[in-house]
């Protein structure tokens, strides 16, 4: 069998690229053949996928959930998408916490791939061409993830995401929207949007009872006044403290929840979606879920995905 790893030097705090010959004899443990790809640019992994997806019975690839979108980017569109197998090397690795794929041991992750199990997990499609693995977002700190530099990330981790969302966020803008599942929809004023396809975003396990292989969304809105005051505006950063710390199923009135196989979201078209910690596109999207469309080596004995 041949296998191929593709990692991103930048990711996390460059510990893949330390250990890559330890990574390599390991996976040679497996796979009778092992080829290595440095990512040498933004983008550079999606077009190599893309190029190798059919030559290998297994790629393998290191980075964070942005290096993981890139991966999906490149695959998203073919009929039969290849196994994929994942070291987390990132900053959040928001997948990896959901799946119980180890994310601070390298050992630990490298056991998943070695000897863990193919499971058909579900991905997110938007506007029908672009996809997201695990969230999409709009609003209040979004843009902390694909703005704040990689030196920072790799000197203060998730902390620096919290830094930068504040420096750009603050004062949160407020913008219309209105939300559809196909059976009911609502329109409201709000600061914050959020469709996940997790247990976990930015760090937070925020979504428990979630999968990523129960053929559902689950999204959620934080509402706000047009013209907010004071205690508006603190009544909204309390909603959005509240879902990432309490889960999304804590009741708060100024969260409006939907979920479902397609939701539509109407924006502004200077409002900017984030789809896994990376840049995404502008204004109204909609977004359908994927049943069972990404094929990845998960922990052999954790059922609850």
């Amino acid at each position: 069998m041949k296998c191929i790893f593709i990692y991103n030097p930048n990711s996390g705090k460059g510990k893949i690229a330390k250990k890559l010959s330890y990574i390599v004899k390991k996976l040679r443990t497996k796979y009778e053949s092992v080829d290595v790809y440095a990512t040498k640019a933004k983008g550079d992994l999606t077009k190599k996928v893309k190029e190798v997806a059919d030559e290998y019975d297994c790629i393998v690839f290191s980075g964070g959930d942005g290096t993981f979108n890139e991966v999906l980017r490149g695959i998203g569109e073919m009929e039969q998408l290849p196994l994929l197998g994942y070291l987390p090397g990132g900053t959040a690795n928001d997948i990896a916490h959901s799946l119980g794929i180890p994310r601070n041991s390298v050992r630990g992750a490298l056991k998943v791939i070695l000897k863990g199990r193919r499971e058909l997990l579900d991905c997110m499609r938007v506007n029908g061409s672009e996809y997201a693995m695990y969230s999409i977002s709009a609003g209040a700190f979004t843009s902390a993830a694909y703005t704040t530099p990689q030196q920072t990330k790799r000197a203060l981790g998730l902390l620096a995401y919290g830094l930068e969302g504040i420096r750009k966020n603050l004062p949160f803008r407020v913008f219309p929207v209105k939300i559809s599942d196909g059976r009911t929809s609502a329109r409201t004023e709000c600061v914050f949007a959020l469709i996940m396809n997790s247990k976990c975003v930015a760090g937070w396990r925020m979504n428990k009872e979630g999968s990523m292989c129960d053929g559902v969304m689950e999204s959620a809105v934080i509402k706000q006044k047009a013209k907010p005051n004071l205690y508006n505006k603190a009544r909204a950063l309390l909603a959005i403290a509240r879902l990432f710390a309490f889960g999304y199923r804590f009741k708060e009135r100024n969260i409006i929840r939907m979920k479902g196989e397609k939701l539509r979201f109407e924006a502004p078209e200077d409002i900017v979606w984030n789809y896994d910690g990376e840049r995404g596109t502008s204004g109204s999207i909609e977004v359908e879920l994927l049943s069972k469309r990404v094929p990845l080596l998960v922990p052999k004995n954790n059922k609850n995905i």
